[in-house]
């Protein structure tokens, strides 16, 4: 498929996980891909494997949770490729902790990165992308949907991530601008490859959130639905907070 061919898509995250497979996504279809991330070794490689596949793609160096960076990666952008079609909001942090003993300074954190860088990188983009009636797919988590314990933190800031979707859908709708965001679960990368059970949490809790089946699934199957958010087959899906979950709210 040539979806994206000749847009422009800024994916930020994209040195691992669904961030990688949606910049490699994007590319495949035909996008020129400006990724963003913290991780400049592993977001070079990225870089490297997209164009090795044919595709065209920038490197820039961001922190989310920074607005002179934000609006450094968005001037790269616009210098680069001269316009902005596609904005995929997937930098994110995760962890795990008894909320009775989880620091002020995590927790602020975490909210920085998660929502605030969110809302940061909207805010620039928005601008370029009502220029071309484009559209936003934040990365979101069953966990704005859904009960998880020990994650506090993580789940009020992709609630708020959900909450801002469906407001900028809505403010932006007349100007031809389409936001929405995906809700994942039961994925294989490695953010949550690397997530601590803090010591003494409930496995029965926790395995609450495994698909019926058991099924885990890689990041590539985040990345297909972002693809589709982001495409003109889904041009009357607005506002929406789409369950990639494996059937566990089913």
């Amino acid at each position: 498929m040539n979806r994206f061919q000749g847009t422009v898509a800024l994916v930020t995250g994209a040195a691992s996980g669904i961030g990688k497979a949606t910049a490699q996504r994007l590319a495949v279809e035909g996008a020129k891909v400006v990724c963003g991330d913290v991780q400049a070794a592993a977001l070079e490689d990225v870089i490297g494997e997209i164009k090795s596949q044919g595709g065209t793609a920038t490197a820039c160096h961001c922190d989310v949770s920074d607005p002179k960076s934000v609006s450094s990666i968005m001037t790269t952008a616009i210098a680069e490729y001269g316009r902005l079609d596609v904005l995929c909001n997937v930098a994110g942090i995760l962890e795990a902790a008894h909320t009775h003993d989880y620091p002020l300074d995590r927790w602020e954190r975490l909210l920085a990165v998660n929502l605030t860088g969110t809302f940061l990188v909207c805010q620039e983009a928005i601008p370029h992308l009502i220029e071309n009636k484009g559209n936003i797919v934040n990365v979101a988590s069953l966990a704005a949907l859904r009960g998880h314990p020990y994650l506090a933190a993580y789940a009020a800031s992709k609630g708020g991530i959900v909450g801002l979707t469906r407001a900028l859908a809505i403010e932006y709708i007349q100007a031809g601008l389409r936001v929405n965001a995906v809700c994942p679960a039961a994925i294989d990368t490695p953010m949550t490859s690397e997530f601590e059970i803090p010591e003494g949490a409930s496995l029965e809790l926790l395995m609450r959130n495994i698909p019926p089946d058991g099924a885990v699934r890689g990041p590539d199957t985040v990345a297909s639905v972002i693809a589709f958010l982001a495409s003109s087959d889904a041009a009357h899906v607005n506002g929406v907070a789409l369950r990639v979950d494996g059937g566990v709210m089913s």
